[in-house]
């Protein structure tokens, strides 16, 4: 079988492709991103420590906290550690290829505000479920500190090898995969009583869903333009896998602290395998991979792999026996 290879020509390619789409990004920034001024701040959903009774807030907040499960828990530091690693988030953006080729983290070019501007929105979703599980008691808050440090200082490759089209379609799979993370652990939340951080949960899911849009929107322009290069770029990240941002939270090879949280969040529903799948599902509908003619044969081969790819996950899936037993992780002892 033959496999196909990006040139430089067809890297530059994509590059110019993605350079044309300053204003499209610039638009993205003005309609789909919020206002700080406007936007929801951590402080809203937490004690207010400056009136006379925070305590009896915190009080609240922990006793609320009580009833959520162990596993609950370390789920939810799982989802606050992968959004704490920002800095690596951006970096990423901005070493795309045609995403910020004057190298200037301040320049008003469309891609250079939509990184900022869209991890400035991220910012607040590690802020507040950090200082949240801070006041509920119930996590190993000096173990999270180290895990998150650990995280940011190994980086992170999503082995989109500097490709825009790559890159494009890894944040899309992944800003759903994290909506739906953040989706269920609210559910879960509010089942076991906590009803603020359910609505935490779904409100940072909300920034997630908007987000996911962006992308997707991003990524659906490309294949107007270039649905040859845009079919190539989507088998290959899928080939690949999409590899979850928090894989080097920290440096074991065995009984990983990522191998755990993944774990968790597959018994408990949280992120799944059968989800994996349906993202696959619902992305190759959306940009009507089954649909588009005129390609050239590698295109069309790539075509055929992404066609029938979210079925085999999901067969996958349902073979796939749940974890008997799982090791928790940030808990206090």
């Amino acid at each position: 079988m033959l496999h196909y290879t990006p040139t430089r020509n067809e890297l530059e390619k994509n590059m110019e492709v993605i350079s044309g789409m300053q204003d499209i990004a610039a638009n993205a920034v003005d309609t789909i991103l919020v206002d700080p001024q406007t936007c929801w701040q951590p402080s809203d959903f937490l004690p207010d420590m400056s009136t006379d009774g925070a305590l009896e807030q915190v009080a609240s907040l922990q006793q609320r906290a009580a009833g959520l499960p162990p596993e609950v828990i370390t789920s939810l530091v799982g989802n606050m550690i992968t959004e704490e690693a920002l800095p690596t988030y951006q970096t990423f953006f901005n070493l795309v290829k045609g995403i910020n080729e004057e190298g200037n983290i301040a320049s008003d070019q469309g891609w250079v505000r939509w990184s900022r501007s869209w991890t400035a929105e991220e910012n607040r979703h590690g802020d507040l479920l950090n200082k949240y599980l801070y006041l509920s008691g119930r996590a190993d808050m000096k173990q999270v500190e180290i895990t998150i440090h650990n995280l940011i200082g190994n980086g992170f490759d999503p082995q989109t090898e500097g490709d825009p089209y790559q890159a494009m379609i890894y944040t899309s799979f992944q800003e759903r995969a994290t909506r739906i993370s953040h989706v269920n652990t609210g559910k879960l939340a509010d089942k076991s009583g906590d009803i603020v951080l359910s609505r935490i949960c779904k409100t940072i899911a909300g920034d997630e869903g908007r987000h996911e849009k962006a992308y997707k929107s991003f990524m659906s322009h490309i294949f107007e333009i270039d649905p040859d290069g845009a079919l190539l770029a989507f088998e290959k990240m899928m080939k690949k896998q999409i590899v979850m941002p928090a894989i080097l939270m920290d440096n074991a090879t065995t009984d990983n602290l990522f191998t755990r949280f993944s774990a968790i969040t597959q018994k408990l529903g949280i992120y799944t395998t059968f989800d994996y799948a349906s993202i696959i599902k619902h992305l190759t509908d959306l940009w009507k991979v089954e649909s588009l003619t005129g390609l050239s044969d590698y295109a069309a081969r790539a075509q055929d792999y992404l066609s029938t790819l979210a079925d085999r996950y999901k067969r996958i899936a349902e073979r796939m026996k749940e974890p008997e037993a799982v090791k928790l992780a940030w808990l206090v002892k």
